[in-house]
């Protein structure tokens, strides 16, 4: 017992001098928002926006938001089970190199960030897709970051978007037409932004037409250029659910994500709806999800296999 206590204490003392241990610097807890920023440029500065008890409390408590979704995705025409999960969590991001910060210092933006997780199987082989948003906490603006990544047996494509002083693009892919890309595209609404800023700020998602950069995974999987497209977008309320829809004429693609009216917002499902063809030989084919259940836990603890049995809490395989 007093071997025990001598290591806490040890423990204890090398958190609080900044040394980085996985076990004092692998949670959110106490990462909340500071008011002092470097000087990147996050849409000039934009005021701060002071955060409610209620976001505060469900956001810094220590823990992420787990939800996992029942998939039905298109892939090459036909329709494809599967599952999806998405993670919100709440964390330090360094804003010079755009990766999160090892330690809690002035000059970190607190982001809440969105890993994005498909996975299905084409045939014989599987796909696996991910997509993280790092969206600024307590300003208005544009996402500091996006990645995106597809896998699955005939190679793998990866992109991010860092957001400078424009947005910088940098793409991977094996297809010979693609390659290696790096890119500077003047900033406009980002489509994998909105998520995140549904449940942050929903009053706020733009409506009307504008333009937008549609999602990396959308423009990854359908091979089409990094480019601003024109869209049009609505939301409607009904029955404490509201259905925020996206309508790209050129693309004739339309996503609608389904969430929820009240705090903290919860996403509950989404269809994505693309034409495929001309005259007689359209085909219109739409990719579904729909909520099962989530959960609020520090998921970056639970690592060992003793642990498997917890995705059970969440329907996963």
């Amino acid at each position: 017992m007093k071997r025990m206590a001598r290591y806490g204490f040890f423990l204890i003392l090398l958190c609080s001098s900044g040394i980085a241990l996985n076990s004092c610097n692998d949670s959110v807890k106490g990462s909340e928002p500071k008011k002092a920023y470097s000087n990147i440029d996050l849409e000039k500065q934009p005021d701060v926006t002071p955060l409610s008890k209620e976001f505060k409390s469900y956001w810094y408590a220590g823990e992420a938001e787990i939800s996992s979704f029942e998939l039905e995705q298109v892939r090459y025409g036909e329709i494809r089970k599967g599952s999806a999960v998405q993670v919100f969590v709440t964390e330090p991001f360094l804003a010079d190199k755009q990766v999160k910060a090892d330690y809690s210092k002035n000059g970190n933006i607190p982001v809440l960030k969105l890993n994005s997780t498909k996975k299905f199987l084409t045939g014989i082989y599987p796909y696996s897709i991910m997509t993280s948003t790092f969206s600024p906490v307590d300003q208005e603006g544009h996402a500091i970051k996006i990645s995106n990544s597809v896998q699955e047996w005939c190679g793998q494509v990866y992109t991010q978007l860092n957001n400078r002083d424009s947005f910088e693009i940098v793409s991977h892919s094996y297809f010979e037409g693609e390659a290696d890309q790096n890119l500077s595209m003047e900033k406009v609404v980002l489509e994998d932004e909105l998520w995140n800023l549904i449940r942050l700020r929903p009053e706020t998602l733009p409506t009307g037409t504008f333009s937008a950069l549609p999602s990396m995974e959308y423009l990854r999987l359908n091979h089409q250029d990094f480019r601003a497209y024109e869209v049009s977008a609505n939301r409607i309320e009904s029955e404490g659910l509201i259905s925020y829809t996206l309508k790209y004429p050129e693309l004739g693609r339309t996503l609608t994500i389904n969430f929820t009216q009240d705090f903290p917002y919860q996403i509950e499902g989404w269809s994505e709806s693309m034409n495929r063809g001309s005259g007689s030989n359209s085909k219109n084919l739409t990719s579904t999800a729909r909520r099962i259940k989530s959960i609020k836990t520090a998921y970056w603890r639970q690592n060992r296999n003793r642990d498997l049995v917890l995705r059970d809490s969440l329907s996963l395989p």
